[in-house]
């Protein structure tokens, strides 16, 4: 399948590194590719330049977010909240229209440092006003409530875990979880909550998902949703 990814993070790059060894053909959108080709220094992961990433790995293409769209028959914006609108708007309508986009972007203000607060909440959220802008985009929220790494590889931790989707378009939720089955997701950790509005709450779990990040030192964890027996 052809994927557009916006953004050019460790969240972008590791989706699209995972979409690439599963054989799809993937193109990563940015802004200005030359200031992004320009980078010299690594990320806060450690992880190397993006042209030296990309050189890594040369299926994988860069270009505009335009570009991206224009690729993808499934799109994924992995850009950070606060660029998500404008890396939209970029893309362009046209070609963002009647395509699926998995939403994994948070709307996490640094501005305060850390730890950060949200700039949308409680009444709205970043994937409801995607999909307001873009009425004919159909936008899956997931993938939000957990590290990148664990997005790809769910089978580095031993037990069951959990995801949340949702999304307006029954079909474009569809098209998600046969994605993340190739990730290695089971059905049973995939918890679709509902339509667009339900990314109030997944976004809003990234307050306490920063806080046990910084009290157990360690982004390798992930919620799981315990229920109870039933009884016979």
């Amino acid at each position: 399948m052809k994927i557009g990814v916006f953004g050019t993070g460790v969240v972008a790059q590791t989706i699209a590194e995972k979409l690439d060894s599963l054989g799809h053909t993937v193109v990563l959108g940015t802004r200005s590719v030359e200031q992004s080709l320009a980078r010299a220094d690594k990320d806060g992961f450690g992880r190397p330049p993006l042209k030296d990433w990309l050189a890594a790995h040369p299926k994988v293409k860069l270009g505009t977010f335009a570009e991206a769209a224009v690729h993808g028959e499934l799109l994924v914006n992995a850009t950070s909240g606060h660029g998500s609108m404008e890396a939209l708007k970029h893309a362009g309508e046209a070609h963002l229209n009647g395509k699926v986009m998995l939403d994994i972007a948070n709307p996490l203000d640094f501005s305060k440092g850390f730890p950060p607060s949200l700039f949308v909440s409680n009444t709205d959220s970043l994937g409801e006003q995607l999909q307001r802008a873009f009425p004919q985009l159909k936008v899956v929220k997931g993938l939000n409530t957990l590290t990148c790494f664990l997005m790809v590889a769910p089978r580095l931790l031993a037990e069951e875990h959990h995801m949340f989707l949702c999304g307006n378009d029954a079909g474009a939720k569809s098209e998600v979880r046969a994605l993340l089955r190739s990730f290695g997701w089971t059905d049973a950790e995939m918890i679709d909550l509902g339509d667009i509005t339900m990314a109030r709450g997944t976004e809003q779990l990234l307050p306490i998902w920063v806080r046990l990040y910084g009290t157990l030192q360690d982004a390798m964890f992930n919620l799981r949703v315990v229920r109870m027996a039933k009884q016979a």
